[in-house]
């Protein structure tokens, strides 16, 4: 399956809203950002079983960026789509939507956000919306992806 995550306040904090994982100054100044804890422990527990991991994001971040964070705290993906490539797409396929996973091949995509939820429902693409201070937020992942509905 091709399983899609969204950056900002689901895997990166835009504050306090859940724990990361410790990062050191060179990171920092480097421009690695805090990701959230279990993050990388989720994602490879995927792969593991098969599941191709992509993050697909608002946000403006470059590729490389992503891609660098990534990196540091080991996590490989196979794809990444920004706010560029999201844009140019959706304009191209004539969709009203901020996501719409479908465009990408990506089966079932995670984020944070109650409207792309609501997105989900009007554009019939299968989501998991996570609050951000939700605690078991790894075992509600992987219990929807087993079990979706």
């Amino acid at each position: 399956m091709n399983i899609s995550f969204d950056l900002d306040s689901t895997l990166i904090p835009n504050g306090k809203e859940f724990e990361v994982e410790n990062i050191g100054r060179i990171a920092k100044l480097f421009g690695i950002e805090q990701i959230r804890k279990g993050t990388r422990e989720l994602i490879t527990d995927l792969q593991k079983e098969g599941h191709e991991i992509h993050i697909y994001t608002t946000s403006f971040r470059t590729k490389n960026k992503i891609r660098f964070t990534l990196f540091y705290y080991g996590i490989k993906v196979n794809r990444i789509i920004n706010q560029t490539e999201n844009q140019r797409t959706l304009r191209s396929l004539k969709i009203t939507s901020s996501k719409y996973p479908a465009a990408f091949n990506f089966d079932i995509h995670i984020d944070d956000s109650k409207g792309v939820g609501m997105e989900a429902e009007k554009h019939n693409f299968r989501a998991i919306i996570v609050d951000p201070s939700e605690k078991n937020w790894i075992e509600i992942i992987k219990s929807e992806i087993i079990n979706p509905g």
